[in-house]
């Protein structure tokens, strides 16, 4: 009788033990996940926003709205499509492309979000050429 008495006693410390061990992990899960600021990344889908000029291009200002973006740099005005595959990743194609290159598509990636900018990564086609820069919203 006194045997069973301790493995019962050793069966419900086991399983006190299990059940704390799970609620710690919950715990730690869900103060790990917090984030420093909310999050609201589709804040760069719309607006006004600049790169600024760098030494081998001018600074570029661009409007976006819905699924156009308008990008100004230098003398030149490009009108580009925009499709967003998620708050980090989307796709840029010129509506009406003047060179080879042009006709490509753009596939950038949000690399790092700020308070009013994001840093990126641009790849044009499936070509091996990147570019990295940083864009900031302006309005």
């Amino acid at each position: 009788m006194r045997n069973k008495k301790q493995e019962l006693k050793k069966l419900n410390q086991s399983r006190l033990f299990i059940i704390s061990c799970f609620l710690l992990l919950i715990s730690i899960n869900l103060t790990s996940c917090k984030s420093e600021f909310k999050d609201n990344s589709d804040r760069f889908k719309v607006g006004v926003f600049e790169i600024p000029a760098g030494k081998s291009f001018d600074k570029e200002t661009i409007i976006r709205k819905d699924s156009i973006q308008i990008s100004k740099h230098g003398n030149h005005v490009d009108t580009l499509s925009i499709k967003w595959k998620n708050n980090f990743f989307y796709t840029l194609k010129f509506i009406n492309p003047k060179t080879e290159l042009q006709k490509e598509p753009m596939y950038v990636q949000i690399n790092k979000i700020y308070k009013d900018s994001y840093d990126f990564t641009v790849k044009i086609g499936f070509s091996k050429f990147k570019q990295k820069g940083t864009i900031y919203k302006v309005k």
